[in-house]
């Protein structure tokens, strides 16, 4: 049993200076890779601070929708429902968030709705909708706030990220920067 134990606490003792050391640099030093150097972008606006990072409820129909998130946007408990395609409590769900989208989007075909504008992200925090998504609410923005949808558009398209590096992910349209895009919109 002598034989054992040594090389056990041997072996602790190095992985917990790994992963508590090392481990930790290492992923710290690629972090400053990224964009923000792997820290949060808080953007200031009106006195306001906003974390572009985290999704945020926006239901108000001047405003372009963020995904739902299972959480209600709390980001110290990130989290989906767990539940899944065949479970009836979430398609109940889902069915009353595509009513409501059709009823606040009276031009648009159920068949037309993004499936992000209706299910939540795994996190149940995700900031960014796709193009489709946000080109899908613009007639509802546009007829609210009296302003041409082309200027909707455009507005979208200027706001549309590209994959990370070229090639990792969908590109992707962050709903905070758009909506306070939209909010100086004149």
């Amino acid at each position: 049993m002598k034989q054992h134990i040594l090389p056990a606490v041997r072996l602790t003792i190095v992985t917990l200076i790994f992963f508590s050391g090392v481990y930790t640099l290492v992923v710290l030093g690629v972090a400053q890779l990224f964009p923000n150097h792997g820290k949060g972008e808080v953007i200031e606006q009106n006195g306001k601070r906003y974390y572009a990072n985290i999704g945020q409820s926006f239901t108000d129909d001047k405003y372009f929708n963020s995904r739902p998130s299972a959480v209600g946007y709390n980001a110290a408990g990130s989290g989906g429902s767990n539940k899944g395609p065949s479970n009836e409590e979430y398609l109940g769900v889902v069915q009353a968030r595509i009513d409501t989208f059709l009823v606040h989007n009276p031009g648009v075909q159920k068949t037309d709705i993004p499936v992000e504008l209706v299910t939540a992200s795994g996190s149940g925090l995700d900031p960014d909708i796709s193009e489709k998504a946000a080109l899908v609410q613009v007639e509802r923005i546009a007829k609210v706030r009296n302003v041409p949808a082309q200027k909707l558009q455009q507005l979208v398209k200027e706001h549309i990220s590209g994959p990370l590096m070229g090639m990792f992910g969908p590109a992707k349209i962050n709903v905070l920067k758009l909506n306070l895009a939209l909010d100086q919109l004149k």
